[in-house]
């Protein structure tokens, strides 16, 4: 039952002010399918994008290692088990003096109990479609397979060059099996041991003489303007908000619980500025998490968090708020990440549940979340999906700013007057004065008589008047209690008579 809903008897408090939605607080008449923004909106010049390199092949031949060894890190999920790779899976990379997008997909062929198959080997024609030059990996220990005649005749329209790679060739008593590999029709396959990285070298070589002609020196791509993590648990709508930011079909999407399973980078550009979203793996809790794949996946979502600018933990809102929801802003707020609660399948909730009502059950379910803002929409129609891009960028504006330290004591002792802290020992904490340190998260240090006198309580009502009193309402704060002797000139409280 959806929260909200007639017969539900949740309780709800005020919404605060963070809600990104209808503007009355309320859903209103069905909103018609949005309309997409024009595709020139999004700024794709092929001059200036990197030559991309796509990686292909049938399941378990090392494709993802081979990515892996080019970026010089672990960016796609290895494991034994056919078929880990499903979406494509990118990185820029410098090759052969050149700045090169490499492509890792998902095996041609894969038997998929799942029936996902066939949106992998979308993903795959999509990435030959957008390659300037073909890596068809074969596995040297086996020969050539059925499915590597498959894999070869499927590469023959294309209009790219296609250089066939025998991966895992670690010893020389694979000569015979790379033999037979002529017969694929695409000359002499280049052995490498993308594990042990034996042959990389002769393969780099062969690429950068098949690359497209460009600028023979890397080049570095802007910076983008923002970081975003999407994260969740399964089944919220992650990859469709994805694919709908991107105005492409970037990340599979299906009903099959877990299809996500790499931290995905997508990266585009969008009036001039370039941004990074960055899709994960639906997160479960631990004791359902079935095999080492899921619990990597599950490692790789969080450490995409910690690395992102701003979190936006997507929501679905035809389901009650679970605890994985609970846990995954609980990640957030210990690392100090911005977050932005994502309401998504907004289109979807009954007809009668407000914005506004929502938002009072999420004040309920997921408390010490007042502060963060919440943006209700539906990846399906469109709606609202850009309005998550404008709040997550004011989100990074707040963590980055700085404040006058004239500015900052002003709260500081306004606050102090307000309430003191408890008296701990017979003893009640005095405050000094306080100045920013550090921004990302804004950290304040507040000079004290004893931080042993200040509790988290204290703590965290401070955070909440600098909230109020500062330009970064909707962000965390560290505040970091440090011992000090008084000084007149710098004393909240003022001078002692003596000192007069």
């Amino acid at each position: 039952m959806a929260p909200g809903s007639p017969k539900s008897d949740k309780p709800y408090r005020r919404a605060p002010s963070g809600v990104r939605g209808d503007r009355t607080g309320h859903k209103g008449p069905r909103q018609k399918r949005a309309r997409a923004e024009k595709p020139d909106a999004i700024a794709r010049d092929p001059a200036a994008r990197p030559p991309v390199v796509a990686i292909v092949g049938r399941p378990n031949v090392g494709k993802s290692t081979l990515l892996n060894a080019f970026a010089r890190s672990l960016v796609s999920i290895v494991e034994p088990t056919p078929g880990v790779t499903r979406d494509r899976v990118s990185v820029l990379v410098t090759l052969a003096d050149r700045s090169v997008e490499l492509v890792d997909t998902g095996g041609i062929g894969i038997v998929d109990r799942q029936g996902l198959a066939p949106f992998v080997e979308k993903q795959v024609d999509e990435a030959v479609a957008r390659a300037d030059v073909v890596l068809f990996v074969v596995d040297a220990r086996d020969g050539v397979m059925p499915l590597d005649r498959a894999v070869a005749d499927r590469l023959r329209p294309c209009k790219v060059p296609v250089l066939l790679v025998a991966n895992k060739a670690e010893t020389e008593r694979v000569g015979w099996a790379v033999g037979e590999m002529h017969a694929l029709g695409y000359g002499e396959p280049l052995k490498v041991s993308a594990k042990e990285g034996h042959g990389l070298d002769r393969l780099e070589a062969e690429l950068g003489a098949r690359l497209p002609a460009g600028p023979t020196t890397p080049r570095r791509m802007p910076e983008p303007a923002l970081q975003l993590a999407v994260v969740g648990r399964v089944n919220a709508g992650k990859s469709s908000l994805v694919n709908a930011l991107v105005h492409e079909e970037r990340m599979i999407v299906s009903e099959v619980p877990g299809t996500t399973r790499d931290s995905v980078d997508v990266r585009f550009e969008r009036d001039g500025e370039a941004f990074v979203v960055i899709d994960t793996a639906g997160m479960r809790k631990e004791r359902v998490v079935q095999n080492s794949l899921e619990f990597y996946a599950k490692r790789r979502s969080e450490r995409a968090l910690r690395r992102a600018d701003v979190t936006a933990l997507v929501i679905d809102a035809t389901a009650d708020l679970s605890r994985m929801d609970r846990e995954i802003a609980g990640l957030a707020v210990a690392e100090l990440r911005p977050l932005v609660l994502v309401v998504n399948k907004w289109d979807l909730a009954p007809e009668d549940l407000s914005t506004e009502t929502y938002v009072k059950y999420l004040n309920k379910t997921m408390p010490g979340l007042d502060h963060v803002p919440v943006v209700f929409t539906s990846a399906k129609t469109g709606r609202n999906v850009w309005k998550v891009v404008e709040v997550a960028r004011s989100l990074l504006r707040q963590s980055r700013t700085r404040v006058p330290t004239a500015k900052l004591n002003k709260v500081l002792e306004t606050g102090y007057a307000m309430r003191k802290p408890k008296q701990r020992h017979g003893r009640v904490g005095k405050v000094y004065y306080g100045t920013q340190v550090d921004v990302s998260p804004p950290t304040v240090v507040v000079f004290v008589d004893d931080p042993a006198l200040f509790d988290d309580a204290y703590r965290r009502y401070l955070v909440n008047r600098l909230r109020a009193g500062l330009p970064f309402p909707e962000v965390p704060l560290r505040i970091e209690f440090r011992a000090r002797m008084r000084s007149p000139s710098k004393n909240l409280l003022g001078p002692k008579p003596e000192d007069r």
